[in-house]
């Protein structure tokens, strides 16, 4: 499983860090994709990490802003948000699957069924 924490509300131009914290897997085979849904609107794939290659990739509306990173003795990856904006506000979702079978890119991992979903945490950043 994937548990996400870390979310919270904060001003504009303010950072926080989300944390997704796995179990039960083999966490270096694993890519870990970062999630968002903005209410009314699709889910969007923010950022990708994959240990096996050293993959980071990040959505253009994010990138500059948002740094993926991983703590393996931890089985943890982070998000960490700076410089939030009201459009960034949304629930954040962590999902993992296996690395060998996901292509660490924003556009196909959007379409990219995933093996573990966490339940989300909100963002909410205001203006």
């Amino acid at each position: 499983q994937v548990v996400e924490s870390g979310g919270g509300l904060v001003q504009a131009g303010g950072s926080l860090r989300l944390s997704c914290a796995a179990s039960g897997f083999t966490f270096d085979d694993y890519a870990i994709g970062w999630f968002r849904r903005a209410p009314g609107k699709e889910r969007e794939a923010v950022s990708c990490y994959k240990d096996t290659d050293g993959s980071t990739v990040y959505a253009d509306s994010v990138k500059g802003r948002f740094t993926i990173s991983s703590d393996n003795a931890k089985k943890t990856v982070y998000l960490q948000m700076n410089s939030l904006k009201p459009e960034d506000t949304a629930v954040y979702y962590c999902a993992a699957r296996p690395a060998r079978t996901t292509r660490c890119e924003v556009t196909v991992l959007e379409k990219t069924p995933m093996e573990y979903w966490g339940e989300g945490t909100q963002v909410t950043v205001s203006p």
